[in-house]
């Protein structure tokens, strides 16, 4: 059986947040699935919410796993509540997500009902992150490929605890490809404040990381 990605996520302190912002981020989960569902047509993808504010996704080409993983929380991030709000303000809200990689069978249409490895690892890993203060984990039945990723995770977690919705919104549109010509125009500035956002948001290293994921995913479990 081949090994395959799932994401376990929930929306962090959902239960303070008012009714109308969480029917809001819980519009910007739902478009975002779409959105990546999308962009990979030849892919295998599958997104559920349940339970209110927790999400499942199934990613049968775990290479793409953490890449998809950091797309969904930068989209996230990038939400604000306010029309007006300053982009310099910390982002109204953020995800914990769990990747676990490993065999497992599922039907796409329920796939929170799915079962294996790769379920376990990312649901019980979720189950823990909140008391750990972790909001980014990956776990694998590889015990070096874990303790790997978890320092890795545990920096990229500090470097996105200090965003602001600016930061997010700019390594979203990065994180899809987009150059910072292109990001300028979208958002209405500068190429020269698109390059000082995406310095600040550390994005250089962050394309690091997700180089470094996607290699040794293609090694270990492709």
């Amino acid at each position: 059986m081949k090994k395959i990605a799932v994401i376990s996520g929930d929306l962090i302190n959902s239960s303070q947040y008012e009714p109308k912002t969480l029917t809001s981020v819980l519009k910007v989960l739902k478009k975002e699935f779409k959105v990546i569902e999308k962009q990979y047509p030849e892919e295998k993808i599958y997104f559920s919410l349940f339970r209110g504010d927790s999400f499942q996704g199934v990613i049968e080409n775990p290479q793409l796993a953490l890449t998809i993983a950091f797309q969904i929380k930068t989209a996230v991030s990038s939400y604000t509540n306010v029309e007006d709000r300053p982009k310099n303000a910390i982002p109204s809200a953020d995800v914990r997500i769990s990747i676990g990689i490993g065999e497992a069978e599922y039907e796409k249409d329920s796939i929170v009902e799915g079962n294996g490895e790769a379920f376990q690892f990312s649901g019980r890993t979720l189950d823990g992150m909140k008391s750990e203060g972790t909001k980014m984990a990956l776990t694998t039945a590889n015990s070096e490929i874990n303790e790997e990723f978890k320092v890795h995770l545990k920096f990229l977690d500090a470097t996105t605890d200090r965003w602001s919705i600016a930061s997010a919104e700019v390594v979203y549109y990065l994180i899809n490809n987009l150059k910072e010509q292109d990001i300028a125009h979208k958002l209405d500035r500068s190429q020269a404040a698109i390059n000082h956002r995406k310095k600040a948001a550390g994005w250089d290293e962050i394309k690091l990381l997700l180089e470094r994921y996607s290699q040794i995913a293609k090694k270990h479990f492709i």
